[in-house]
């Protein structure tokens, strides 16, 4: 979702599990300028993280990327959410189980719903996971960002036990998988 008056800026709203390991992903990926972590898919207004965890609320965690579509495009990045992930698991990512690790691509326009469909398509054309992606693709609803000592987790917190085991190697795949990809990985033209 680009506006004419910004068309630099778009908005990508994604669920892939927790949120700590998406927006530590996110954050490495050229063209993108911003990555928020919080709750979004629920029915709750405001919702806390301790409501979110406790599976009540409808809500799934999930980021919100602000990016470039000029040096990055909505299915780039999608190529990455898919490949950073296990989109083939209802309701769980790893040891994270319940309604709020699911996987979703919560889309802003029509134009990121075809890019969704025809992504996960191509991927289960190809079989790539073994297994069919169960990821939802709905309409963006309100999305409420978490709270301050969730936002850039992986950077604040590099020593904990969960950026070790569980978010280091995403990001150890993405940097390889993706190098290309990285801020200040482009060529000059």
């Amino acid at each position: 979702m680009t506006t004419a008056a910004d068309p630099k800026h778009a908005v990508a709203t994604l669920a892939g599990g927790c949120f700590w390991c998406t927006e530590a992903v996110f954050a490495e990926i050229e063209g993108v300028s911003s990555v928020v972590s919080g709750y979004t898919g629920g029915h709750v207004t405001n919702p806390t993280y301790e409501a979110v965890c406790e599976g009540t609320t409808g809500h799934a965690e999930g980021v919100q990327v602000t990016f470039d579509p000029t040096v990055i495009s909505y299915a780039e990045l999608l190529e990455v959410f898919f490949a950073t992930h296990d989109p083939t698991t209802a309701n769980r990512q790893g040891n994270d189980v319940g309604t709020q690790y699911r996987s979703a691509v919560f889309v802003h326009d029509a134009e990121q719903r075809a890019d969704a469909e025809r992504v996960i398509a191509e991927l289960d054309a190809e079989g790539v996971f073994g297994a069919p992606i169960v990821t939802a693709v709905v309409d963006a609803v309100e999305f409420y960002p978490a709270e301050a000592y969730h936002q850039r987790f992986y950077v604040n917190n590099p020593g904990s036990g969960y950026c070790r085991v569980v978010i280091d190697p995403k990001v150890a795949k993405l940097r390889q998988r993706f190098a290309h990809r990285l801020r200040g990985a482009r060529q000059p033209g």
